[in-house]
């Protein structure tokens, strides 16, 4: 192969291969949403996906988030506080499963009506979350088993018609291993 066909070969493995890369790490934790100057945890300002607000009060993590999954916070900024919230319980994992048993709590009293699927969604998201988060920390939040997908797409069929919580189920989604790949 002559030295220009290599180079040639080579810039476009780049310009396929580079949007993959950038995109690279677990959906859920390493890509944040994008909510304007919506509230959420409060968050560094550094590049990259782990900019925790260096002194912030994890004692304070349940509490914050909570106060945060009101039912008017639309779905993007749920995601990306329940993001926020894994990335500080994986540092403080019995914090964030008091989190978890809280927003267990909330769909479990919620009942069936838009509350209901915005308080299911907030615990399934935030399981598949914290499922993600052992691939960077090597330790388990919540018991892989878990199926917080599954309480997601229940809280979307709730919900009909809501692109946001189709985003979230396909976000989910993009994080597991395909059938192809897992044979």
């Amino acid at each position: 192969m002559t030295r220009s066909a290599r180079l040639l070969s080579a810039f476009l493995a780049v310009l396929v291969l580079a949007p993959a890369a950038v995109q690279a790490g677990p959906p859920l934790i390493c890509h944040p949403v994008d909510i304007g100057g919506a509230p959420s945890l409060p968050w560094g300002s550094g590049p990259g996906w782990n900019t925790p607000q260096s002194g912030y009060d994890h004692t304070r993590l349940v509490t914050d988030t909570l106060a945060l999954l009101t039912p008017s916070a639309p779905i993007r900024v749920r995601m990306e506080t329940l993001r926020r919230a894994t990335v500080y319980a994986m540092d403080d994992p019995n914090r964030g499963r008091e989190l978890l048993a809280r927003l267990e709590e909330r769909a479990r009293d919620a009942g069936s009506g838009k509350g209901g699927a915005l308080a299911l969604f907030d615990a399934g998201y935030l399981i598949e979350a914290y499922k993600e988060s052992r691939i960077i920390t090597g330790r388990d939040i919540v018991d892989p088993a878990r199926d917080g997908e599954a309480m997601v797409r229940e809280a979307r069929h709730r919900r009909e018609k809501d692109p946001d919580m189709e985003y979230a189920v396909g976000l989910i989604a993009s994080g597991k291993p395909s059938a192809k790949s897992s044979r």
